[in-house]
């Protein structure tokens, strides 16, 4: 197994139902054949996640519950995400802060001029930045047809909101071209994994 002498920090994000967690899955087993890898996820399969998880799911002030994501992420990045890129490992997060940035850029527009630049700035001097971000694109009405196959939904799994969502999502990777890379998530599942792996050993050669 290869050691890595810096961890690597690598995102999946995209909107509910484009398939970004399947992939992750996908993409980390095959990972390690070859590399310390540890998956993980936000919100966290902590207390505070939990919490996180039942905001959604409920009628919470989008501010208050922005502060409840923010507070999860800050005790990932503490308890999870620093120790393991310190050790070396790969360490990949099924959505991570650019889905804050999306989602609580959505939810909080008209209550700040620039929302996504407001929670950005309270990120900042913190949170760790991914070295590579997979953002997962589907149409909006084939993610929303994805997730009415699952039990359960979120307020979240709105064809409306999800386009405003998409679009924060493509501004910021306009924003940071370099790191994200964008992946048509309407191709077949094994398309897309191909395309991510060799995204992923195209970027781990460059840092040797």
């Amino acid at each position: 197994m290869s050691q890595l002498q810096k961890g690597i920090l690598i995102t999946f994000e995209g909107i509910d139902g484009s398939g970004k967690s399947t992939v992750a899955k996908a993409v980390v087993e095959r990972l390690r054949n070859d590399y310390d890898v540890l998956l993980t996820t936000e919100p966290t399969s902590s207390w505070m996640g939990d919490i996180v998880r039942k905001a959604i799911a409920s009628d919470v002030d989008s501010l208050a519950e922005l502060f409840l994501f923010v507070a999860d992420h800050a005790e990932h990045i503490a308890r999870v995400i620093k120790p393991a890129l310190d050790e070396g490992k790969i360490v990949i997060s099924d959505r991570y802060s650019d889905s804050r940035y999306a989602y609580q850029g959505a939810t909080l527009a008209g209550r700040f001029e620039d929302p996504i630049g407001w929670v950005k700035r309270i990120h900042a001097g913190w949170t760790i930045p991914p070295d590579l971000t997979f953002l997962l694109l589907v149409s909006p009405s084939v993610a929303l047809s994805r997730c009415n196959t699952r039990q359960k939904t979120t307020k979240f799994e709105d064809i409306e909101f999800m386009k405003k969502v998409q679009a924060n999502f493509l501004k910021l990777a306009g924003e940071e071209p370099a790191r994200f890379v964008k992946i048509d998530a309407e191709k077949d599942l094994h398309v897309m994994e191909e395309e991510v792996m060799s995204k992923i050993q195209e970027y781990i050669r460059a840092k040797i």
